[in-house]
């Protein structure tokens, strides 16, 4: 079930941020472990030569890693003013 918000949502609510991030974090891994599993699926049931795919599979697990340590220590949610137009 996914995640219901309840209030009107708005960017400039450190909450709604925080798991906004979260979920496309979240769809970042299924994203990436989709593709990967299929491919790995392929590459053994074909007896393929991809010598690129393990380079593939650790870039996405590193990208993957770097997106969690930014949601998790470096982004900011702390109450942003509200822009001026």
């Amino acid at each position: 079930m996914p995640p219901r918000w309840p209030r009107k949502p708005d960017r400039n609510d450190p909450e709604y941020r925080k798991i906004d991030d979260r979920m496309n974090f979240a769809l970042h891994v299924a994203i990436a472990a989709t593709i990967n599993s299929g491919l790995w699926f392929f590459h053994i049931l074909k007896d393929t030569s991809w010598e690129w795919l393990p380079w593939l599979t650790v870039s996405w697990l590193v990208i993957l890693l770097v997106h969690l340590i930014y949601i998790s220590a470096i982004a900011n949610y702390t109450e942003t003013p509200p822009k001026s137009t």
